[in-house]
């Protein structure tokens, strides 16, 4: 069911993206109260066409507007309203690979996304505690949600693994990143408090 059309505000952008039907009533959340948060958080309007899997979303103001859309699409994609709203964040994003992009079958895609997920969920949690960004894996995707410095981390050891790098060369590669990244942080602090003398 189709929510009713808004009256369209003076000088709106609009965007509208489809997700599949069975994420449509992880959007709109209990008697629409999801829907109405994000609308409330973002500032726009969400119209949801519930048979067709469209979502409208208008609004005046085109980065909220552009947010709010990045919210819909990981939703999309298999994260929690929660863990999309991360998106509210200015040094959030998202980032979707597609399975089928390393995969030559539908039956190497399956696979391809076991590796990522791994036995009882342990290489995606892997991955989530050694750089810090959130994985969904949800029918031909991987989603990533995370603080922008950790993305690209995080998207190139799963293309390792889509592409077929064992598991433990990915978790060193990760873990020797980590070491760098709170070396680099340590340095900067300690130059930030020279500095400041």
């Amino acid at each position: 069911m189709a929510t009713k059309p808004r009256k369209p505000m003076a000088e709106e952008f609009a965007y509208s993206l489809r997700i599949p039907k069975d994420r449509i009533a992880v959007l709109i959340g209990t008697k629409g109260e999801g829907k109405r948060q994000l609308e409330s958080a973002c500032g726009t309007g969400i119209d949801v066409d519930s048979t067709e899997g469209v979502v409208t979303i208008e609004g005046k103001d085109a980065l909220n507007l552009y947010v709010c859309r990045e919210i819909v699409l990981a939703i999309g994609r298999g994260f929690s309203p929660e863990l999309a709203k991360l998106l509210l964040k200015p040094d959030y994003g998202i980032e979707i690979l597609n399975v089928k992009d390393f995969a030559k079958t539908d039956n190497d895609a399956i696979r391809l996304k076991g590796r990522v997920i791994g036995e009882d969920g342990k290489s995606r949690r892997t991955i989530e505690e050694l750089t810090g960004i959130h994985l969904s894996v949800y029918g031909k995707t991987v989603g990533l949600i995370g603080e922008l410095e950790e993305l690209p981390v995080a998207r190139k050891a799963i293309e390792s693994l889509l592409a077929g790098q064992p598991h433990a060369s990915v978790y060193k590669w990760l873990e020797q990143r980590r070491k760098e990244l709170r070396k680099k942080e340590i340095l900067g602090d300690t130059w930030q408090k020279n500095q400041s003398r």
